[in-house]
């Protein structure tokens, strides 16, 4: 019976700690492997001013793969650093890490002994609190661990660096933080992420990695000059050279400098070879470089080159993205328009329905699956009804994004083309009167609404 009081009574107090096993981290079990490669390379690419966090992620990763000793090693490793640079408040993670690890390993007087450390860390600081502390780094810490857990997490991780923020505002990590996470919920012609880009550059002007990322911000909202300036600042680093090299392939890719692309790509990838994300832009390489030369031998039909072996080349780069990180819905949907291309109907139609049937697909990636399924079903399958289905569905999703105005110019064209030709003349106009009301058009709508039913009792003159 003591021995289960203790048990109790150490699990009242783990459930008290800030920190990885406390924090919620949402992501997906088949994403683990993906996961702890990429917290691998940051440790070892990126020259963070912060390592003692990937070392706790790391070692959380591992304790749910159920490697306890690994996960051990991975505290240790953390530990090491706390030691060596006097860390402070940022040890109270690694400790409450160790007290959880020693926990699972069934070790409850070894988890005592992290407990206890962290409560007096604690008392150090005055905390009202016996396990934790509220405050600035913390909530840093808790942000970073968010953010690198993936999308699901992306919200939460910038309310712990804009409340890191309040207390410090012109903190370069805190800064640095809330930028990366503000850029990936940007949409691509948004502005909310520029200005915090811009100051996290300002106050860390020796790193490279969010140089890139305000470069690309600047390519979305057609500021060539000055994301120029910033990609060459950032390629003439030499820290972080990896992840410079897959952000600043992504700009040499929209910029249509293919080769180029492909060339900064391959040399991250030496660095990384099992980095789902780098062979996904090498796939969105070769299918750009696939419909270019379409187009072109459309143009002139004596050019070389094999359409079908660039198809055949992003489809490879594709699936071995799948392998590596089972639930990214684009590799699915990009995979399916290459197919599509080479009238692989059934195949295209296979990966848009496991692109669909993702959990918990953010807003806007949801939208866009809809539009590029939509699109698929219009030009391909020649199903205009299917279209606008999709179309519908992507336009139910509430939120005004770049894909979400796609959907609505691809419904009205299809809606405007049905009235001309004369096909479903109630349904179109209707629709046409849907598009104006989403627009924001009120009385214009009312019109096409009021048409659609002076048609419909035109055509059932019993009502």
């Amino acid at each position: 019976m003591g021995e289960n009081a203790d048990v109790d009574q150490v699990m009242e107090s783990l459930l008290q700690l800030r920190c990885h096993f406390t924090w919620r981290l949402l992501f997906e079990d088949i994403d683990i492997p993906d996961l702890e490669v990429r917290i691998s390379e940051q440790v070892q690419f990126l020259d963070i001013k912060n390592p003692l966090g990937m070392h706790n992620l790391l070692a959380y990763v591992r304790h749910l793969k159920g490697q306890q000793e690994e996960a051990l090693q991975s505290l240790k490793e953390a530990e090491a650093l706390i030691q060596r640079e006097q860390l402070g408040k940022r040890s109270l993670v690694t400790w409450g890490n160790c007290a959880w690890v020693h926990y699972h390993r069934g070790s409850l007087d070894e988890a005592q002994i992290y407990l206890d450390k962290v409560e007096k860390v604690c008392k150090e600081f005055a905390s009202p609190f016996r396990y934790r502390i509220e405050c600035a780094e913390m909530d840093c810490e808790e942000g970073w661990a968010l953010l690198k857990c993936g999308g699901k997490n992306y919200k939460r991780a910038l309310a712990c660096f804009a409340r890191a923020l309040e207390e410090e505002p012109d903190n370069p990590e805190f800064n640095t933080g809330y930028a990366v996470v503000a850029y990936r919920l940007d949409l691509d012609d948004n502005y909310i992420s520029l200005e915090p880009l811009r100051k996290a550059v300002r106050l860390s002007p020796e790193d490279p990695h969010i140089k890139v990322l305000l470069a690309l911000k600047l390519q979305d909202l057609g500021e060539y000059v000055e994301a120029e300036t910033h990609i060459e600042e950032a390629l003439s680093s030499t820290s972080c050279q990896s992840y410079v090299f897959r952000y600043a392939a992504k700009y040499f890719r929209r910029k249509g400098c293919i080769d180029k692309a492909l060339h900064l790509l391959h040399r991250a990838l030496q660095g990384s070879p099992s980095s789902g994300y780098l062979h996904y832009q090498k796939g969105l390489c070769y299918k750009q470089k696939m419909f270019q030369l379409k187009t072109s031998r459309n143009r002139q039909p004596g050019r070389q080159g094999s359409v079908q072996e660039l198809a055949q080349q992003a489809i490879c780069e594709f699936q071995e993205t799948l392998k590596l990180r089972p639930t990214f819905e684009m590799a699915y949907v990009c995979m399916a328009e290459v197919q599509a291309e080479l009238h692989q109907y059934e195949e295209a139609e296979e990966n848009f329905q496991k692109a669909l049937n993702i959990d918990s697909l953010v807003a806007h990636i949801k939208q866009d699956i809809h539009f590029r399924y939509g699109r698929f079903q219009q030009f391909h399958k020649k199903s205009e009804d299917k279209a606008i289905t999709h179309y519908l569905k992507g336009l139910k999703v509430e939120e005004k994004s770049f894909a979400w105005r796609k959907l609505l110019t691809a419904l009205e064209k299809v809606a405007e083309r049905r009235v001309y030709q004369n096909v479903h003349l109630v349904e179109s106009t209707s629709l046409l009167g849907l598009v104006y009301k989403l627009k924001g058009q009120e009385i214009k709508a009312l019109l096409y609404y009021e048409k659609a039913l002076r048609l419909s009792g035109e055509m059932n003159p019993a009502f």
